[in-house]
């Protein structure tokens, strides 16, 4: 499919593909008519088994909808604890997955679990372990135990937003109570489960381990000119007023179908031909694919009033929770800040309901700088992928082979990196298995790394401050004015009589054995797979149903850029010239980043170091904080970390008997501790080493494990050279000392080799 429209692509014939250079004049005219008769047979043989296959899903989303919608999850899973038996009851269940082979199972008691979140956005649960190849068996493959939070059809009256998270908040309390040796849980949330997972991390990190981020918006305003239509939707439609006439017209519930009908009109040559033409084409090996993801994409769900016009009001058009100013209750303010184990944000260039700057440009916002991100003691990892859509950052099973595999892989590593900010990148394959490596390098970034995937130089956030006033305007005239006019007027029988007729769901019941005139298909299908004939390939009359296919769909794109570019034009014309800034915009000039700050704590390490003499602290220690150390500054010599490198310290850590007692939690300090100490200054960080490790042995010792890890992946940079160099003769120098007359003026001193590195 093309991106953009092209004449020459929609009239020209594909390349490579010359009927007269390819076929003799005379013998495409011989073969013609059988060729034509081929297509035919094949032709409508195709168009009876799909319209078959359409009545299968009809029937498929009848049959769901008849067992109460469950989860599409391929795994058998137990119920650990239900939400509605909390104070504030909720539509959430805590389950724990049960692999089919239960020797794949670690009975280790301290092996770390891992707990998904999926998105709540007008579907049900279950995409993330709809198949084998899923996050969940990855995880399950990897040996962890994995738990899973489901939600069911209809919210529990009354219920927000904050009762949610609370109950995220007491499931991973659950978790960590199964498993009381093992490290905090990983979680991994989906799309709008990222920031669901962002919320629980941000009010209560001692509850969250590493967090992975998949698609997740946390940054709703960001996005390119040209790039990224969906961000302009809300301010076109007026603000959140259409999401609460929703509610009140569903007598207090949000129909999912909504937002499913958004997703769809974002792409319509998918929508409208692609994705029904790929089964028509390929109608006898799409059938399973296409009906497992109908069963998800078609399992419409429910929201509260107050659940939907809390996250349109409060994320999507005021952009609240970057900003810090998102309160859910009691005056609690979510702060990004609070974050206290490592995240992981995985998103990807052909996302157009994430992009990248959606998913990534909070970091910028939040922290400023990358020296902000290690005063706080944080590890932010992203990830990018260059071409796959938003569904498939968590449902396409090469994705989840390789980039989950490793995410999967590495939830343990990441852990131990130094603060900053990486990008982790995945190599062709692993060199050294037996270093645990992962063919995966973090790459240490700058902010401006960030700040270059999207229009930095042109920041649009007064246009979209603009869309928050008046949205909040236009919603206060509905509530105050429309609102208790619908409520008069709807009922459960009303709501239920308009879900039933969206579109969405008309065209699956209406293409179901509920209409009498559909019952004729199951019998002629059984009858022509009886007696399939498929058309080849090469067969003339089928290239040029595919050269029609393209044609359509490059029309049908070139509609999408025409609406989208207009959409685009008209929203920027209304909310981006000075009278609707004059009129709506704050002239007080008051930041919303006032409340950013109101919270902000930083790490032990820093409030001791504050306190205290820079040299003092350096010399804090022994042979562990100096190997740590050495560790730390022997893999970020180059500016990039390998799980090689990882790998050859995890096996020294593991045969030293000093550096083995080592907790984890306390590693983590130390690792904190020890980056900090060479962030503040490097050349004596690397002198007081001869005071932490004064033995000669340890000594000894300390280089060769050095230079073990700096070569753990046969390739040495000339910075880790010269930091080698640098360590050895910090540590070797009064073993082997000489003399001050003896000593060559010509040598640089140890000072000058530090600097220098």
């Amino acid at each position: 499919m093309s991106d953009r429209f092209d004449m020459k692509t929609i009239w020209s014939i594909p390349k490579g593909f010359d009927l007269m250079d390819e076929i003799p004049e005379t013998a495409m005219l011989f073969n013609m008519p059988e060729e034509a008769y081929h297509y035919c047979v094949d032709s409508f043989q195709r168009t009876v088994l799909f319209w078959d296959i359409i009545r299968k899903r009809g029937n498929g989303y009848l049959e769901h909808l008849k067992n109460g919608q469950p989860p599409v999850l391929v795994f058998n899973y137990k119920v650990i604890r239900d939400g509605k038996d909390m104070e504030r009851p909720v539509n959430f269940q805590l389950v724990r997955i049960l692999p089919e082979d239960e020797s794949k199972v670690s009975h280790n008691p301290k092996k770390r679990p891992i707990v998904l979140i999926d998105p709540r956005a007008g579907h049900g649960p279950g995409i993330g372990g709809s198949k084998m190849d899923s996050q969940i068996g990855v995880a399950l493959e990897a040996g962890y135990p994995v738990y899973f939070m489901i939600f069911f059809t209809e919210p529990v009256p009354g219920q927000t937003i904050a009762d949610v998270q609370q109950c995220q908040v007491r499931f991973l309390e659950e978790v960590m109570m199964r498993h009381p040796e093992a490290p905090k849980p990983a979680v991994m949330g989906n799309c709008q489960g990222g920031w669901a997972a962002a919320l629980v991390g941000a009010d209560r990190p001692d509850v969250t381990g590493p967090m992975v981020l998949n698609g997740s918006p946390l940054s709703y305003w960001g996005g390119v000119r040209g790039g990224h239509p969906m961000r302009y939707r809300g301010g076109l439609f007026g603000g959140s007023w259409l999401a609460s006439l929703s509610s009140d017209i569903g007598n207090g519930t949000f129909d999912g179908a909504d937002l499913v009908r958004g997703f769809e009109e974002l792409n319509p040559a998918n929508t409208l031909w692609n994705k029904l033409y790929n089964v028509y084409k390929k109608v006898d090996t799409e059938e399973q694919r296409f009906l497992d993801f109908e069963k998800w994409w078609g399992g419409f769900y429910l929201m509260g009033r107050e659940e939907i016009r809390f996250i349109v009001n409060r994320l999507f058009i005021s952009d609240e929770l970057e900003q810090g100013i998102l309160k859910l209750s009691d005056n609690r303010y979510i702060n990004l800040k609070n974050f206290k184990s490592p995240i992981l944000v995985f998103a990807s260039r052909g996302d157009n309901i994430t992009p990248p700057q959606q998913a990534l440009n909070w970091i910028p916002r939040v922290y400023s700088s990358v020296e902000k991100i290690r005063k706080y003691g944080q590890v932010i990892v992203y990830m990018l992928h260059d071409d796959i859509g938003h569904l498939g950052i968590f449902v396409s099973s090469k994705v989840n082979r390789k980039e989950h595999k490793e995410i999967v892989g590495c939830v343990e590593a990441i852990e131990f990196l130094s603060p900053g900010l990486y990008e982790m990148v995945i190599q062709d394959g692993p060199s050294k298995p037996w270093l645990n490596d992962h063919g995966v390098k973090f790459i240490e970034r700058d902010i401006s790394d960030i700040l270059a995937m999207g229009d930095s130089e042109s920041r649009d956030e007064e246009v979209f401050e603009s869309v928050s006033a008046i949205s909040s305007f236009n919603d206060k005239l509905y509530q105050d004015f429309i609102s208790p006019w619908v409520k008069m007027f709807s009922n459960d029988l009303s709501a239920e009589m308009i879900r039933q007729a969206h579109p969405l769901r008309f065209e699956r019941y209406a293409f179901s054995d509920m209409n009498p005139f559909i019952w004729p298909l199951k019998s002629a299908a059984d009858m022509v797979k009886k007696g399939r004939q498929p058309a080849s390939e090469e067969n003339l009359f089928k290239k040029i149903e595919n050269i029609a296919s393209d044609t359509i769909v490059d029309q049908l794109n070139f509609f999408r850029d025409t609406r989208d570019l207009l959409f685009e034009t008209l929203f920027y014309n209304i909310y981006g010239n000075d009278w609707v800034k004059s009129l709506f915009f704050n002239k007080k000039g008051e930041s919303k980043q006032s409340n950013m700050d109101v919270t902000l704590k930083t790490t032990k390490m820093f409030k001791e170091i504050e306190t205290e003499l820079w040299e003092t602290a350096m010399r804090r220690g022994g042979f562990e904080e100096g190997m740590v150390r050495i560790m730390i500054a022997v893999t970020r010599a180059d500016k990039v970390m390998g799980m090689t490198e990882y790998g050859a310290a995890e096996i020294f850590m593991r045969a030293d008997e000093r550096l083995s007692k080592i907790t984890p939690e306390k590693m983590k300090n130390m690792i904190i501790e020890q980056s900090a100490i060479l962030e503040k200054d490097k050349a004596m960080a690397l002198e007081t080493l001869a005071d932490l490790i004064p033995s000669q042995e340890d000594r000894i010792t300390a280089i060769e494990i050095a230079n073990t890890i700096a070569n753990a992946d046969d390739v040495l940079h000339p910075k880790e050279i010269a930091l080698l160099k640098t360590i050895e003769t910090i540590l070797l120098k009064e073993l082997f000392s000489f003399p001050s007359s003896q000593e060559d003026p010509q040598q640089p001193s140890v000072e000058e080799q530090v600097i220098s590195v």
